[in-house]
């Protein structure tokens, strides 16, 4: 009887077996799970991540060009005493790594060679383009031809290319890929960007080659001018519904905007020399961008029934003073403390819904006023170039918020008062470009550098470790993992501090 039991428990185990091992694989195979992204998704995913809007941004760059600056200290310290932060200054190479290069190289290493793709491979490159160009610009060196290859060729330990080889390759990238994209092609409908409009792509991505171009106007002229007439010849943005935009809603905020209506909303101010800046020129813009809650002693009383447009109320905070200084000067200016400084109006140019501006009108037609200006191209004149940017800009301040309207005749006033001048056209041409990049760092941080216009007085910060920032520092988490390929960009460009010069700056 043990042995008929013991067969029957045998006979039972191996059918148990048996069955536990039927359709196996279909039971743990996930059904529901994606296996493969379209590549336009992880596109959209580099280009919301295109826009300048990291933490650092506020914190060095708008600092560095005395846009806006801070009083605090802690994890606001940057630009405000030009000391160097690494918590902030790994923000650009962070967000366009992680978030631009890992899918642009990814998007382009599965559809290189697909030929229903091809809109999407230029519209690629170019995202991938002004990644680079930011992250180049930041720092100098930084990995170009093996970054973003950890999973595609296994180079975890990317080497830094110099600047000068990556702006050689930036601009045949931009050149090549705006040349190609195709009306006739695929159409990218579900791009975030311009809906696949293959027109405004090519826009975008020749008014980056002129953009490429004017940066190394000083380092190397002759292929400068070369990029520039190409660019021109090929068709650049001009008109402001041709800007180039993150867009934002209820359901995806300004990250800028989120920052700055939450916990730094009573932290950061417009600066004395920007203000000024404005005032003396009677700006109309000053009372588009400006905010003062005037007598507020706190954060909490800078409400509503406080705030002032009023473009002759508003002082910007000088430069160089930490908490207590902040303080200090208030008192002597007569005001009821620091938060009664003007600020950037968080309820309207940076509330949570604005858009970030990648590349726009103002800009371009600036900088076709300056490379008319040295001769680079000979259609039209400096001047037009000069008030079209003026004026695009200006209208462009609607597109914020409704209430930032700039009326027309305030527009044509303030043109005609300022006609370019011959001997002063460089100047003025990028006093203006310092107004239209107002909320791109990364943009207005690279114009000053390359042309030291406006003339700017340096933080006069006790502590200041440089008098100018000249590019940010390398992440420590950077410098942890690769460490060699870090220590031989160094070598060649220069010491990882806060005043060492990029390339097309020296």
């Amino acid at each position: 009887m043990k042995k008929i039991f013991k067969y029957i428990w045998i006979v039972l185990f191996i059918g148990y077996s048996t069955s536990c091992d039927q359709n196996f694989d279909e039971l743990n195979t996930n059904t529901v799970s994606a296996t493969v992204i379209d590549p336009t998704f992880q596109l959209n995913q580099a280009i919301i991540s295109s826009a300048p809007s990291s933490f650092g941004v506020i914190v060095y760059e708008w600092g560095a060009v005395q846009h806006v600056i801070s009083p605090n200290s802690g994890v606001l310290t940057g630009a405000n005493f030009n000391q160097d932060n690494r918590a902030s200054t790994q923000a650009n190479w962070q967000q366009y790594y992680r978030n631009v290069i890992k899918n642009t190289k990814d998007v382009l290493a599965r559809i290189k060679d697909d030929p229903t793709r091809t809109n999407l491979v230029q519209m690629t490159r170019i995202i991938q383009a002004n990644a680079f160009m930011v992250l180049t610009d930041t720092y100098g060196s930084v990995p170009y031809r093996q970054a973003g290859a950890g999973f595609s060729d296994l180079i975890f330990f990317p080497e830094y290319d110099s600047q000068e080889l990556i702006y050689t390759d930036i601009i045949k990238e931009l050149g090549e890929a705006s040349a190609a994209l195709n009306a006739t092609g695929r159409t990218e409908a579900a791009d975030v960007l311009f809906g696949g409009d293959v027109e405004k792509w090519r826009k975008f991505g020749y008014s980056l080659l002129l953009r490429a171009g004017m940066r190394i106007s000083k380092a190397s002229p002759g292929a400068a001018q070369q990029a520039v007439n190409q660019a021109f010849a090929g068709g650049v943005i001009t008109n402001n519904l041709d800007n180039v935009a993150v867009r934002h809603d209820a359901n995806y905020l300004n990250p800028i905007g989120n920052t700055l209506n939450a916990t730094e909303a009573a932290n950061f101010y417009l600066t004395e020399p920007f203000v000024d800046f404005m005032k003396n020129s009677n700006d109309p813009r000053l009372s588009s961008i400006a905010v003062r809650y005037v007598g507020a002693t706190s954060g909490p009383e800078q409400t509503v029934d406080r705030q002032s447009f009023d473009p002759n109320l508003q002082i910007g905070m000088p430069m160089g003073n930490d908490n207590a200084g902040a303080v200090r000067v208030a008192a002597e200016l007569g005001l009821a403390s620091f938060y009664d400084f003007s600020q950037v109006d968080r309820r309207r140019m940076v509330k949570l819904t604005s858009p970030n501006f990648i590349v726009t009108a103002a800009q371009t037609q600036l900088l076709l006023a300056e490379a008319r200006q040295l001769g680079w191209i000979s259609a039209g004149t400096a001047q037009d170039y000069f008030h079209a940017g003026i004026r695009a800009h200006m209208n462009q301040m609607a597109d914020y918020d409704p209430a930032m309207a700039i009326a027309s005749g305030a527009i044509e006033t303030y043109i005609s008062a300022n006609p370019l001048g011959d001997a002063t056209a460089v100047r003025q041409i990028n006093e203006q470009y310092w107004i239209a990049s107002f909320m791109n760092g990364p943009e207005a941080f690279a114009n000053f550098r390359r042309t030291e216009f406006p003339v700017l007085e340096p933080n006069p910060f006790e502590g200041r470790e440089v008098l100018f920032i000249n590019r940010l520092t390398y992440p420590n988490s950077e410098i942890s993992v690769n460490q060699e390929n870090v220590e031989a960009a160094i070598a060649a460009q220069g010491p990882d501090n806060l005043e060492t010069k990029v390339w097309w700056a020296k």
